[in-house]
């Protein structure tokens, strides 16, 4: 293989190009390491004054496509002292060699060691991804324990929505950032500017001490924790009083002055999606109970159509990708979704391009929508998250949605050319039982048998697809119990039962699942706090990677390794994830701000167990979740009256929106 083109790659003195290069005709899938992606960006190093690496850890092809790592790369490459880099994860069998060989962990832009850069960014969207992050501390040469790191070493910053909790890695991270990135970056990388600019005084230590007087920069070398001789915690508190005994989330309020990713990255090999993604709005206030990123994304903040339309124009010129996504929580909810599809419609009309919605809203779905989406004649995968089998559980859940409902957008969907619809539910929910999964049975007969009916055709198929319910941190569930794996397998045997008890149907409904194995040990993650760490550890060592891969996990080796590690704290495994918590019980997380009132929450988890539905706040009056006055925030929706149209999809002068200039 040969190297890249070398035009701005930098000295081989500082590139482990020539030792890695040799390596890669040995391994799997080779061309995920090269980088010189369109996008990429290879700056000078000498130049830079601040330099991150950003790491999504996965492997590269669910990495690259991570909008939250892609906004962040460019935002960060905007500013012209600063150098941003990104790394993944690498398969086992590329880890090997490196190891057999010196390779440290590298960049993918310039094949830099990550050791040599000031900051080490780790986006985080599930906690499976754990290990995967000690690997490559390890590779670069990093020591594994924060208490061990020297000046010579990056400061590790996790982020991410796991990042809302991060005392299971508080050992191995220097600090965590919680919320949104865009500015928080900024400002990170403003204050390693200047403590660098002054001669970095006092240290690593002294650098830590700055980011955590914003108040919005974790640092857990500043926390102690101490514990109740029933395992419980007592409290956490500073262990210096120039730090603050709160941290809160970061919020960026006007999306339209952050039109990211402006240049997508394009990848060379397959990833998991391969499309322009452009997230219309941020925040959800639908209140379903179980959904951490509903819950810590608050408030609702609209990018606006016309910024929506310049994105979309500019991202397809730019990456001749063939698909747009219009991503957020839910987004069938933005005010203008109509007018947006319609005028993205009409304006790629003729051409290949086409809409996708991610899981969209059974009662926000129409066949208003169903024909813009299908205009071109391409249609998209459409999911649908009704969540719960039955209508007592999605009470339970705040997901209000009926059969009826179900049924008739189904119908809308395969009356509108679709021949193939996926639905989302999960299994474990609290108060759940038998008979309220097998009604997801039932609900899958009604859809094949209205589909049917609707078209004239057989040819109509849905695939139910079941995830295991894991309590998240700063969500109504947060207090709740988890059922143990041999209780969701079952459930999911005696629903696979029912599905396939009418063989006329059951033929015509795929059925897909995750064992609640995963779950399980997800659900020790995300719950956690620092003696999981040792759990983490244990596991690593024993030979843990890609835990967010079935064919890498091994359930066993968390089990054992829980058993070794956690009895020495007077805890077990049951005790983090079946074990319900009471009201006034300090959580891992109590000391990191999401905005939401901890009082609120647990009033939202008592109107759960007795199935009472919450409103949507952004159509009716404040319930007092706590985000906006705690946040100094406010929900922001359209509609703003202005059109998309008219846009030309190659060249011509369209709609122009200005772009805000590089923020400083």
């Amino acid at each position: 293989m040969s190297v890249p083109s070398t035009t701005s790659r930098p000295a081989a003195a500082n590139s482990v190009w020539p030792r890695l290069e040799p390596l890669l005709p040995q391994v799997t899938k080779p061309i995920q390491y090269v980088g010189g992606e369109l996008g990429a960006v290879v700056k000078d190093w000498d130049a830079a004054t601040v330099r991150w690496a950003l790491m999504y850890p996965d492997a590269y092809e669910v990495g690259l496509p991570n909008q939250g790592v892609q906004i962040l790369y460019e935002v960060l490459n905007e500013l012209p002292d600063t150098l941003a880099e990104r790394t993944y994860a690498v398969w086992p069998d590329l880890e090997k060699l490196m190891r057999a060989h010196g390779v440290p962990q590298f960049t993918v832009d310039a094949h830099r060691s990550v050791r040599d850069f000031d900051v080490f960014g780790v986006s985080f969207s599930t906690e499976l991804g754990y290990t995967n992050l000690l690997t490559a501390i390890d590779l670069a040469g990093i020591p594994l324990l924060a208490a061990d790191r020297t000046d010579a070493d990056p400061v590790i910053v996790a982020g991410g929505h796991a990042a809302f909790n991060p005392e299971p890695i508080a050992d191995f991270v220097d600090a965590a950032v919680l919320g949104d990135g865009e500015e928080a970056v900024l400002e990170i990388t403003a204050i390693v500017r200047e403590w660098k600019a002054e001669g970095s005084p006092g240290g690593r230590d002294e650098l830590l001490l700055r980011l955590a007087r914003t108040e919005s920069v974790y640092v857990p070398r500043f926390y102690d924790v101490d514990y109740l001789p029933d395992g419980r915690i007592q409290r956490v508190v500073p262990n210096r009083a120039d730090v603050p005994f709160r941290v809160h989330k970061r919020t960026t309020m006007d999306l339209d002055a952050w039109p990211y990713p402006k240049k997508p990255l394009v990848p060379l090999a397959e990833t998991v999606h391969e499309r322009y993604a452009v997230e219309i709005f941020r925040g959800c206030t639908r209140g379903c109970r179980f959904c951490q990123a509903g819950m810590i994304t608050r408030p609702v903040r609209e990018r606006s159509i016309t910024t929506v339309g310049q994105m979309v124009k500019e991202g397809l010129e730019f990456s001749g990708f063939h698909e747009v996504g219009l991503l957020s929580l839910s987004s069938a909810d933005h005010s203008e979704i109509g007018d947006m599809c319609s005028g993205l419609a009409e304006q790629y009309a003729g051409t290949n391009v086409s809409l996708s919605l991610p899981s969209t809203r059974v009662d926000a779905f129409n066949i208003d929508l169903a024909q813009e989406l299908s205009r071109n004649g391409r249609r998209t995968g459409l999911t649908f998250a009704p969540e719960g089998g039955s209508e007592r559980i999605r009470r339970v859940i705040n997901k209000m949605v009926s059969k009826d409902d179900l049924i008739r957008t189904v119908v809308t969907a395969y009356s509108n050319g679709w021949r193939q619809v996926k639905l989302y539910f999960m299994c474990g929910l609290p108060t759940e039982t038998d008979a309220d999964v097998l009604e997801i049975a039932d609900m899958a007969h009604e859809v094949i048998r209205a589909g049917r009916a609707a078209t004239g055709s057989k040819d109509i198929r849905c695939t139910v697809s079941i995830g295991g319910f894991v309590p998240k941190p700063h969500t109504p569930f947060q207090w709740a119990a988890m059922e143990r794996p041999e209780v969701i397998d079952g459930r999911l045997k005696l629903l696979k039962q029912a599905i396939n008890a009418d063989r006329s149907l059951g033929r015509a409904i795929g059925f897909r699942y995750h064992d609640g194995e995963p779950s399980l040990i997800e659900g020790l993650l995300s719950r956690g706090d620092r003696r999981v760490g040792a759990v983490i550890r244990k596991v690593w060592e024993s030979g843990g990677r890609f835990d967010g891969w079935s064919e890498h996990f091994s359930y066993q080796r968390w089990v054992d390794a829980a058993a070794e590690v956690l009895p020495t704290f007077g805890v077990d495994l049951d005790w983090y994830t079946t074990r319900q918590r009471d009201e006034l019980e300090v959580l891992p997380w109590d000391h990191l701000d999401s905005g939401l009132d901890k009082d609120w929450l647990w009033q939202d988890w008592q109107d759960s167990l007795s199935e009472y539905e919450q409103d949507d706040c952004r159509w009716t009056p404040c319930f007092d979740c706590g985000v906006c006055p705690s946040m100094d925030t406010e929900i922001q929706i359209g509609p703003t009256g202005k059109k998309l149209l008219p846009l030309t999809p190659v060249g011509g002068a369209g709609l122009k929106v200005p772009s805000p200039a590089a923020p400083q």
